[in-house]
């Protein structure tokens, strides 16, 4: 099912959470929560939407990652229902696009719930006193052209680093629906 997320909530703080990895190492938000903020992105493997912004996704968080902006990315899919969002299928979906982001496995979806999370991909962008500057969508590129495309994601991370603040406008990103239990 197609959805589309929220409007940015400006200055919601974000949720505390401790998560896993694939591969077993844990991760905590807030030591995540840099100078320059921090993106929590909610994604899987199985999403058409996903698998399409897979590289861009990477390229453009490599860039943000160095120029302090940090990520982590959330699995909420109730994996047991859908295999393809399993945590093996983590590291080869990962290994694949070539993230460099820590890719959290979120077990009991508490995590998902807490940020209300609505559709992979879901985007938050938060500033470095973890208050939401940005919930909206990757880019304007349409599912058949990624060739020309405005990076708004990109483009709101890097005014968040440098102002504390997000755009004004936001275009809500759109993808398919968490998989809840």
């Amino acid at each position: 099912m197609l959805l589309d997320t929220p409007i940015c909530d400006f200055g919601w703080k974000a949720p505390e959470f401790t998560l896993k990895d694939a591969f077993g190492e844990s991760f905590t938000m807030s030591e995540h929560l840099g100078e320059k903020g921090l993106l929590v992105m909610f994604i899987c493997n199985h999403c058409p939407y996903v698998k399409r912004i897979g590289a861009i996704l990477a390229e453009d968080t490599r860039h943000l990652m160095a120029q302090g902006i940090n990520v982590l990315a959330v699995m909420s899919n109730d994996y047991l229902a859908v295999p393809a969002d399993s945590p093996e299928n983590m590291k080869q979906f990962a290994k694949e696009h070539g993230f460099t982001f820590p890719y959290l496995v979120d077990e009991n979806q508490r995590v998902g719930q807490q940020y209300n999370a609505v559709c992979t991909p879901d985007f938050f962008g938060f500033n470095s006193a973890g208050e939401l500057q940005y919930r909206g969508r990757l880019d304007d590129a349409k599912m058949a052209d990624s060739n020309h495309r405005t990076p708004e994601l990109f483009n709101a991370m890097r005014m968040i680093a440098d102002t504390g603040k997000g755009p004004e406008e936001q275009f809500a990103s759109m993808g398919c629906s968490i998989k809840w239990r």
